[in-house]
């Protein structure tokens, strides 16, 4: 079954219900404010205060409904940063989802059309999108997924390990941290044993700090 619905989450912004894995997209206490504060606040924004660049690389495991890529976008326009953003997703949403999702009341309204745009077609190739923002979509398993490419940051924001197992074993956490540059922020809105001493294993500095809404805590880990 793969059955999806929206949901009005906390805030007032929509998430999607996944009925065949049985998860929420996004944070029931609410999609947007959780996805400033955990992959914006604590990922794009710490990172970008840490380092002063000019230009900024992001991959997302679990791309979804586009939301972290939308404010992360967004929030490096605002900062005149140039963005380049790359969204692994074994199983895309259909443009219309994603029109339907209303994302753009909280963005701006030329990067909204712009993606609404070139969204299928970013699924193919790499796409500029409003203020020299880049987004290329992969639509692959990830333990599929290779580049040469190595990036700053690290949004990972696969399902909850309780419904989707296979995306938080070491294998797949050591496959996806060989993606990030020395001092590259992986940011994730869990935070369990098993996650914390593999990436310690991996080579990573690790902190709890302050989750989102409904979430006492979440991880940020710094690659040695």
């Amino acid at each position: 079954m793969d059955i999806k619905s929206f949901v009005i989450t906390g805030d007032g912004s929509k998430t999607l219900y996944h009925a065949g894995i049985g998860e929420h997209y996004h944070s029931r206490h609410g999609a947007v404010q959780e996805s400033k504060h955990v992959f914006v606040g604590m990922g794009l924004s710490y990172f970008l205060e840490l380092n002063r660049p000019k230009t900024v690389s992001v991959l997302e495991i679990g791309l979804g409904t586009g939301l972290n890529f939308l404010l992360s976008a967004d929030y490096c326009t605002g900062v005149d940063v140039q963005l380049d953003y790359v969204g692994v997703e074994a199983y895309p949403l259909s443009a219309e989802m994603v029109a339907q999702t209303g994302y753009g009341q909280y963005i701006s309204s030329s990067l909204w059309y712009s993606f609404l745009a070139q969204y299928t077609d970013s699924w193919h190739n790499t796409q500029t999108l409003a203020a020299d923002c880049l987004l290329t979509g992969i639509h692959q398993e990830i333990l599929q997924f290779t580049t040469d490419k190595r990036f700053d940051i690290l949004y990972f924001d696969a399902f909850a390990a309780v419904r989707q197992p296979e995306m938080w074993t070491a294998e797949t956490l050591q496959h996806v941290a060989g993606f990030l540059k020395a001092e590259g922020v992986f940011v994730t809105y869990a935070i369990t044993g098993h996650l914390k001493r593999t990436l310690r294993e991996l080579g990573f500095t690790v902190e709890k700090v302050p989750g989102a809404p409904g979430k006492r805590e979440m991880l940020r880990a710094i690659k040695i």
